[in-house]
């Protein structure tokens, strides 16, 4: 088993790896807006922030070793679930032909105050 706790400048805030990955499966924390640069928190439309949710999303799974094509679910937590349509827009732009599973959480409100939250499992 291995532990991913830094992807660049992306790294853990507490008690949790970014990703472990275990055997042929990478499984991925929860991903903010967190700029993968300069690790400021990025508070935008929901729009701005669940693509940039995705595409840390996206380099830790490049980091294990896979691609977004071999995501295999996704959870996606949102605040209200009057924002579905617009969450649903970037990820169907984000993955193109590529369908993974997925469930979509609303919640009452995010840590920090973030519109959304996403974790993944991939295939390696």
């Amino acid at each position: 088993m291995k532990k991913i706790f830094e992807v660049g400048n992306l790294k853990s805030n507490g008690h949790y790896a970014l990703a472990t990955v275990h055997q042929n499966t990478v499984y991925i924390s929860g991903q903010f807006a967190v700029n993968p640069e300069t690790c400021e928190k990025e508070f935008g439309p929901i729009e701005e922030e669940t693509l940039q949710a995705l595409k840390n999303v996206e380099m830790i799974v490049e980091e294990a070793g896979s691609t977004k094509e071999q995501i295999l679910r996704l959870t996606i937590y949102i605040p209200d679930v009057k924002l579905w349509d617009k969450v649903d827009a970037v990820y169907k732009a984000f993955f193109g032909e590529h369908k993974p599973a997925r469930t979509v959480v609303p919640t009452k409100e995010l840590h920090f105050g973030f519109k959304v939250e996403i974790d993944a499992i991939a295939y390696i």
